[in-house]
């Protein structure tokens, strides 16, 4: 197994660990932290996969500010147990069937990762995750999606400055 082998594996491993530990936990600003750790795996993913961009992003966007509003959401809550409603049956049933669900999306797509995988492989050469071509391609043919994002980001920050403010 080489190097990069060995790195993928550790970092599968640490994001799905997190990943559940952020599920597990019963204190949110735990899963807050955990959630953090997540991210740092996923910024090693893209570290291998030739994306430096994505990964720096990844770290300073969600690790760093998504994060803070996270913890400063949890902390204006001030969340209880005593405050926390009781699920009934019917939830827990629909978090199985949605979760099924989940899985079987999930099974598909990893059989079809060989055939992506090889046709990436054919298709492109090592600059992938360059800079260059993200920017080529978010700007030429996602660029409605873009400022669609960019509008929704402002309409949400407009909404939280209204739903913090004081009457």
């Amino acid at each position: 197994m080489s190097t990069t082998e060995i790195l993928f594996f550790f970092l599968s491993a640490l994001a799905l660990f997190s990943a559940s530990m952020v599920l597990i936990s019963k204190n949110p600003v735990h899963s807050v932290l955990w959630l953090v750790v997540t991210f740092f795996a996923i910024s090693g993913h893209y570290i291998l996969l030739n994306a430096q961009f994505l990964a720096i992003v990844n770290i300073i966007v969600y690790a760093g500010a998504i994060m803070v509003l996270f913890l400063f959401v949890i902390m204006l809550m001030n969340l209880n147990q005593q405050n926390e409603p009781q699920k009934n049956l019917w939830m827990k049933l629909a978090g199985v069937i949605s979760g099924g669900c989940f899985l079987m999306v999930f099974v598909s797509l990893v059989r079809q990762a060989l055939e992506i995988k090889t046709k990436v492989a054919m298709t492109t050469g090592g600059d992938i995750g360059l800079i260059k071509n993200l920017g080529r391609v978010l700007f030429s043919d996602y660029v409605v999606p873009f400022e669609i994002t960019s509008v929704l980001f402002l309409s949400a920050m407009v909404g939280a400055i209204v739903m913090g403010k004081k009457d």
